[in-house]
C-alpha cells in the first residue's frame, strides 16, 4: 500500500463539508472523529482511501469523510469493497457496517470476506438494534429484548460477532467500547497495518432505540472491573486495582484475584493475539465477565491476493501459451475464404 511523507494531514483534512446527521449523543460521532484522527497516522494519501458502506446509520459514514467512497446496497458492502481492493491493491479500503447490515441480509458477504482474507478493513457498529429503520430487533439483540418488532420480547438467540467471525476464519478481530476514542483510534491504526481482513466490533450505544445497551460494561464507573483490555504479550489482568486476572482452569477461563490462594501475576494467562489456533480467542470472545476488549486476534496469514498471484504465476510458468494468439491458433484451425 502506497504511503506518503509529502504532506502531513490533520483530522480536519479528512472531514467533509457535509452536515453530520446522527442523533445527538450517538457513539457514531466518536467513531467518526476517531477515524479522522487515525488516518493521518497511517501515512496514506487521502486519494488512496476508500470507504464503502451498505445501509443503516453507520452507512452514512462515506458522506462525512473527505475521501473516496460509495454508499451501496444493504449487506453488500463487502462484495463491492472486495472488487475495489482487487482492482486497485494500493487503496486503503474500509467497510463501515452495522449489526443488521452485516449479519442479517449481508451475512453471506460478511463471512466470506473474512474467510477469503482480502486485505481490507471492516468496522462493525454494534448497537444490538436496527436504528435507521426505527427500532426492530437485529441479529445481536438479546433474548427477551423488547423492540418495535418484538413487543413481547425477542425469542431469537443473538450472534456474538467475534464468535461468528472467528468461526468464519477471521485472522484479525478486535472489540472496543464506543466511548473510548483513544482506544478506537489506536485499534484503527493497527487494523490498517494488518495485512489481511481486519474486523473491529464497536460496542456502540443507540440513544433512541436501545439506550444504555452496553452501560453495564462501558460506563466509566464500571468498565475497569467489567472489561479486560487485552494487549499482545501482556498478562490478562484487569480491575480498578489491577488485582484480578484470568487463568485457564481445565477447559474454562476463570477469574482469580491476585494475592488470594497463592495466586501471583505469574500465574495469569499471557495474551497471544498472534496464535494460529483460535481456541483461546474463541473463549475470550464468548467471555461474559469480564468482557474482552482490545485486539483479541491478529494472526498473520497468506492473503487472498497473495494466493491468487501465486496461482497466476504458476499457471503462466507451466503454460505453453504466452499470448492470446497462441491459444487461438492452437490445435485445429480453419481458414475461411
Amino acid at each position: 500500500m502506497e504511503t506518503t511523507a509529502v504532506q502531513k494531514y490533520t483530522f480536519k483534512d479528512f472531514a467533509s463539508d457535509q452536515e453530520v446527521r446522527w442523533c445527538p449523543g450517538c457513539d457514531d460521532y466518536v467513531i467518526l472523529r476517531s477515524m479522522q484522527k487515525a488516518l493521518p497516522e497511517m501515512g496514506v494519501k487521502r486519494e488512496d482511501v476508500v470507504f464503502i458502506s451498505g445501509i443503516g446509520c453507520s452507512s452514512r459514514f462515506p458522506y462525512y469523510m473527505n475521501t473516496y467512497g460509495m454508499h451501496t446496497i444493504h449487506g453488500r458492502a463487502p462484495g463491492i469493497a472486495s472488487g475495489v481492493k482487487l482492482a486497485n491493491p494500493n487503496l486503503s479500503v474500509w467497510v463501515m457496517t452495522g449489526d443488521g447490515d452485516s449479519m442479517a441480509i449481508g451475512g453471506n458477504h460478511f463471512i466470506h470476506v473474512l474467510r477469503r482474507n482480502i486485505d481490507l478493513n471492516i468496522v462493525l457498529f454494534n448497537n444490538e438494534i436496527y436504528g435507521l429503520t426505527k427500532g426492530q430487533f437485529s441479529p445481536t439483540s438479546l433474548v427477551g429484548q423488547k423492540t418495535k418488532s418484538s413487543p413481547y420480547g425477542n425469542t431469537q438467540p443473538p450472534f456474538i460477532p467475534g464468535e461468528l467471525a472467528l468461526g468464519a476464519g477471521a485472522r484479525f478481530f478486535a472489540r472496543v467500547g464506543g466511548n473510548v476514542p483513544k482506544d478506537i483510534t489506536q485499534i484503527l491504526i493497527e487494523a490498517h497495518q494488518f495485512k489481511g481482513t481486519s474486523l473491529i466490533e464497536v460496542l456502540q450505544n443507540c440513544v433512541i432505540f436501545n439506550d444504555g445497551c452496553f452501560n453495564n460494561i462501558t460506563d466509566k464507573d464500571v468498565k475497569e472491573d467489567k472489561q479486560i483490555f487485552l494487549e499482545h504479550g501482556k498478562p490478562m489482568i484487569f480491575g480498578k486495582n489491577r488485582d484480578k486476572g484470568l487463568i485457564l482452569n481445565k477447559l474454562k477461563l476463570e477469574v482469580v484475584t491476585i494475592g488470594e490462594n497463592g495466586i501471583t501475576q505469574e500465574d495469569l494467562l499471557v495474551h497471544d493475539a498472534k496464535e494460529k489456533d483460535p481456541t483461546l480467542h474463541q473463549m475470550l470472545v464468548r467471555l461474559e465477565y469480564p468482557v474482552a476488549t482490545g485486539i483479541i486476534r491478529s494472526f498473520n496469514d497468506v492473503t487472498f491476493e497473495e494466493r491468487e498471484d501465486a496461482l497466476t504465476k504458476q499457471v503462466k510458468a507451466n503454460s505453453k501459451f504466452k499470448k492470446t494468439d497462441d491459444l487461438f491458433f492452437s490445435g485445429e484451425t480453419y481458414t475461411v475464404k
